[in-house]
């Protein structure tokens, strides 16, 4: 799904964003690397900044693993060999995770049910998706399921107006089911190709609202079986381990077919991604690195290793 935003610039502010966190993995990278021999203390090195970086344990340790071996077999000839070879464990973790997310026109509309625990980034991730979706084309109508905020509809309705999408919402405090069944109908009596479907932020560990969440699901397949086509859960980067556990939860709970990283920009450890890849190997549709419609874009596994590194080497950009 392409849209029209300047894409060279996209991976090239998430590299400069990333830049600005402290615990960015590459924080003095190249002069740990040059000209040093690959031995014990420069492998336990990588090892602290990886898990600084919120690889986690399981990644970290494949990565070394792997590294190790390489090095053990004479593979690795001196630091900058190393650091390739860094490079390639990381997209080869992360590009099984690299699958946009496609419009099956065979569903119409095609349901994207939207959740996340409060605060990250979810309802504006939702603006900016449908800004994408109304941008190439598609005729998009969003329901404000997130009935128990009152900001939230506010803030869903700006972002309709500003992409061009119709929205369906009702008075605080109505059932999220009922929002949603009604918009299921509204978007198939009218002809919508795709429904957003926002859900309210709640914790993975509050177990009766992830049941309402499941409620809200079942009430989307009493409209349409094949429905929702896509469960999307929204994660906020800056939540570490935290989010990795999120996701587990989630998907445990509702069936996540994709994610949303959002706030790859100043303090997010955007190693996160990588454990969160290493552990459930959903699809990462796409990621956030700021406030505007263009600072969301499809997720690219080389693009984004290489600013996570800090690579100054060509950066693809999302299609």
């Amino acid at each position: 799904m392409a849209d029209a935003q300047d894409k060279p610039g996209f991976f090239g502010r998430l590299r400069e964003r990333l830049s600005r966190s402290a615990s960015r993995l590459t924080d003095g990278l190249a002069g740990l690397f040059t000209g040093r021999k690959i031995d014990a203390e420069l492998l336990e090195e990588l090892e602290t900044r990886l898990l600084a970086a919120d690889v986690g344990i399981e990644a970290t340790t494949q990565i070394l693993d792997d590294l190790r071996s390489r090095v053990a077999r004479r593979e690795l000839a001196d630091g900058d060999a190393l650091l390739a070879a860094l490079r390639g464990s990381l997209i080869e973790i992360l590009a099984p995770c690299q699958k946009p997310l496609v419009i099956d026109r065979a569903h119409k509309p095609f349901v994207i049910m939207v959740v996340g625990v409060n605060g990250s980034g979810k309802t504006t991730s939702i603006g900016k998706l449908a800004t994408r979706l109304t941008t190439a084309g598609n005729k998009v109508l969003l329901a404000a399921g997130d009935t128990f905020r009152a900001a939230a509809a506010e803030q869903l309705d700006i972002w309709a107006e500003r992409s061009g999408a119709a929205i369906q919402q009702q008075t605080g405090g109505a059932d999220p089911g009922a929002v949603v069944f009604d918009a299921m109908q509204s978007a198939t009596s009218r002809g919508f190709d795709v429904l957003l479907a926002d859900t309210a932020g709640r914790l993975h560990s509050q177990s009766h609202l992830m049941e309402e969440l499941k409620k809200v699901r079942r009430v989307i397949q009493r409209c349409d079986a094949s429905a929702p086509h896509e469960v999307l859960l929204v994660l906020d980067a800056n939540q570490g381990q935290n989010a990795l556990t999120q996701a587990v939860e989630f998907h445990a709970a509702v069936g996540v077919t994709g994610l949303v990283l959002t706030k790859l920009d100043g303090t997010a450890r955007g190693g996160i991604v990588v454990a969160i890849a290493r552990r459930l190997g959903l699809p990462i549709r796409f990621i956030g690195i700021g406030e505007q419609a263009a600072d969301f874009g499809e997720f690219d596994a080389a693009a984004f290793t290489d600013a996570l590194l800090g690579s100054a080497g060509s950066v693809k950009s999302p299609s």
